[in-house]
C-alpha cells in the first residue's frame, strides 16, 4: 500500500477503492505495521513496530494532506493528484497505541526496545460503532449495490399493473419488493458459501472487484463460513415468510413463483444440481430476475397474467443474464479449475465474447418489436437511450476478453445498460399517464433522464481515463 507519515506517528495508507486490503483495515481496527531499515552490517539494522487502530479518512482536507504525504513515495498517488482523480483512492489513518524501536545490535545484547505509548488512542470502541461495522460487512456480503437486479423487475411489474389495469396496492408492492430482495440477497450469500466449499473463490486470482469473485468476506477472514451460511438461511427464511403471507392474501400461484425462486437460487451453486456448472446458470438467472419477478409483481397486484407483462419482462431477463455473463470472463480460470462449466468456460473466452452483443441485440429488438405490435407502449422505445452503454460493453468484451483489468469498463457498462434500460422501460409505461397531463411533462422527464445518462456516461469515461493513467504509471 502507499503510505505517508503524519504528525505524532500517525500513518496514512492508501489503495484503490474497494481493494481487499482497505476492506480488511476498515473492518478490523487493530493493526500492526513494521518498518525495517536494512544496512550492510546486519548488526546496525533497525526496525520500528507500530501497534495501532485503523480508521477510514473521510474528511476531504485530511485526505488531500494524506495523499500529498504519500505522493513523495508513490508515483501512482502523485499521478492521481495531478489528474485530479484521488477519489479513486481509499485512505486509512493508523493512530499509534504503542511504538517500539529496536536495533539488532542492542537486541542481541539484551537491551530492551525503546517504547512510546499513546494511551489517548487506546480508547475502547463503542458497541454501536462495532455493530455498525458488522452491519457494513453483512451489506457487503449480500452485495447490496447490485440489488437493482431484483428491485427493477418488481417495480416494472407493479408499474404495468398500474398503467394497464389501473391497480396498485402499496402494501402488496412493498411485500413483493421485500420478498424479491430477500431471495436475491440469500442467493448471493449461498453462492459465496458454496463457491468457498468448492474452493472456487480461493483459487480465483483474476477477479475484478466489485464485479466478480464474490463478496470475498470468507477469503478476507471477515466472516466465517458458518456465519455466511447462517445469513443465507435467515434471508431465505424471511423470503419464504413473505411468500406465505402473499399467497394467503393473493392466492397459491404466488407460492409457485416463490418456490421456483428459492430452489433455483439455492441450487445455483449448491450440489447436487449446481446449475451454474451445468451451463444453464445464465438462463436461470435471467428467468428468475427478469421474467418471474416481473410477472410475480404484476400478479400480486392484478391476480392475473398478461402478454404485456411477459414481453416487458424479457429485456431485464436478457440484461441480467448479460451482467452475469460478462462477470464470468474474469472468473474463467478459477471456474474452469473447479469444474464450474458455465457458458464462458464451455465456449472459451474468445468465442464467448460474441454472446455479449447478441444479448444486447436481443434485448432492444424485443422492445422495438413489442412496441411496434402494440404489446408495449411506443414510449418504451426510449430504452434505446441506454444503447451507448451496450455498445461500449460489447466493444470492450470483444477487445479485452482475456485481460480482466482492462475489461472493467465492460463490467460497469453492462450493469449501467441493465439499470437504465429497466428504469427507462418503467418510465415508458409511466409516460402513458403523464401524456394525459400534457406532452410537455413527458418531454421534461425524458430530458432529465437523458441528461443523467449522459452525465454518468461522461463520468465513467473520465474514471476510465484515470485508471488508464494508473495502469500506464505502473507499467
Amino acid at each position: 500500500m502507499h503510505f505517508g507519515l503524519g504528525d505524532g506517528f500517525d500513518i496514512y495508507l492508501a489503495s484503490m477503492k474497494g481493494d481487499p486490503k482497505t476492506v480488511q483495515l476498515s473492518s478490523n481496527r487493530n493493526v500492526t505495521l513494521l518498518f525495517r531499515r536494512q544496512t550492510p552490517d546486519e548488526r546496525d539494522s533497525a526496525e520500528v513496530e507500530i501497534n495501532g487502530v485503523a480508521e477510514p479518512v473521510k474528511e476531504e482536507n485530511e485526505r488531500q494532506r494524506a495523499f500529498t504525504l504519500e505522493a513523495s513515495k508513490s508515483s501512482i498517488v502523485n499521478g492521481l493528484i495531478q489528474s485530479g482523480n484521488t477519489r479513486l483512492l481509499d485512505c486509512i489513518r493508523v493512530r499509534p497505541i504503542q511504538v517500539k524501536f529496536r536495533v539488532f545490535r542492542e537486541i542481541v545484547q539484551g537491551v530492551p526496545p525503546t517504547v512510546i505509548d499513546f494511551p489517548e488512542n487506546a480508547g475502547a470502541e463503542s458497541e454501536w460503532r462495532m455493530l455498525a461495522r458488522r452491519a457494513k460487512l453483512w451489506a457487503m456480503e449480500v452485495r447490496a449495490p447490485f440489488l437493482t437486479a431484483s428491485v427493477i423487475p418488481v417495480i416494472l411489474g407493479a408499474m404495468i399493473a398500474f398503467t394497464v389495469n389501473g391497480l396498485f396496492d402499496t402494501g402488496l408492492f412493498l411485500l413483493a419488493l421485500l420478498g424479491g430482495v430477500f431471495i436475491h440477497m440469500g442467493t448471493n450469500v449461498f453462492n459465496d458459501y458454496f463457491d468457498h466449499r468448492s474452493m472456487d473463490d480461493e483459487l480465483n486470482r483474476e477477479y475484478v472487484r466489485p464485479f466478480s469473485g464474490g463478496s470475498r468476506m470468507i477469503q478476507l477472514g471477515l466472516m466465517s463460513p458458518l456465519e455466511v451460511l447462517a445469513e443465507a438461511v435467515v434471508l431465505f427464511a424471511l423470503a419464504a415468510g413473505i411468500g406465505i403471507i402473499l399467497a394467503w392474501l393473493r392466492g397459491w400461484p404466488i407460492l409457485v413463483f416463490g418456490i421456483v425462486g428459492l430452489v433455483s437460487g439455492y441450487f445455483y451453486t449448491a450440489p447436487p444440481l449446481n446449475l451454474a456448472a451445468r451451463g444453464i446458470g445464465e438462463l436461470v438467472v435471467g428467468v428468475n430476475f427478469g421474467v418471474l419477478m416481473t410477472l410475480g409483481s404484476y400478479y400480486v397486484q392484478t391476480m392475473t397474467l398478461s402478454w404485456t407483462a411477459l414481453v416487458a419482462s424479457i429485456p431485464p431477463a436478457l440484461l441480467i443474464a448479460a451482467v452475469l455473463y460478462v462477470n464470468e470472463f474474469p472468473d474463467y480460470k478459477a471456474d474452469k479449475a473447479v469444474g464450474k462449466r458455465h457458458l464462458v468456460v464451455r465456449l472459451g473466452r474468445e468465442k464467448a465474447t460474441w454472446g455479449v452483443p447478441a444479448l444486447f441485440v436481443a434485448t432492444y429488438v424485443t422492445v422495438v418489436i413489442g412496441a411496434l405490435v402494440g404489446l408495449l407502449p411506443l414510449y418504451t422505445l426510449i430504452v434505446l437511450l441506454a444503447l451507448p452503454f451496450a455498445v461500449k460493453a460489447s466493444m470492450y468484451c470483444l477487445r479485452y476478453h482475456s485481460r480482466p483489468f482492462d475489461m472493467v469498463p465492460a463490467n460497469a457498462s453492462t450493469i449501467m445498460a441493465h439499470m437504465f434500460t429497466g428504469i427507462l422501460l418503467v418510465m415508458g409505461f409511466g409516460f402513458t399517464i403523464l401524456e394525459g397531463a400534457g406532452i410537455g411533462y413527458v418531454a421534461l422527464a425524458l430530458g432529465v433522464v437523458a441528461a443523467v445518462i449522459a452525465f454518468l456516461y461522461w463520468s465513467n469515461e473520465k474514471k476510465e481515463a484515470a485508471m488508464a493513467g494508473v495502469k500506464k504509471t505502473m507499467a
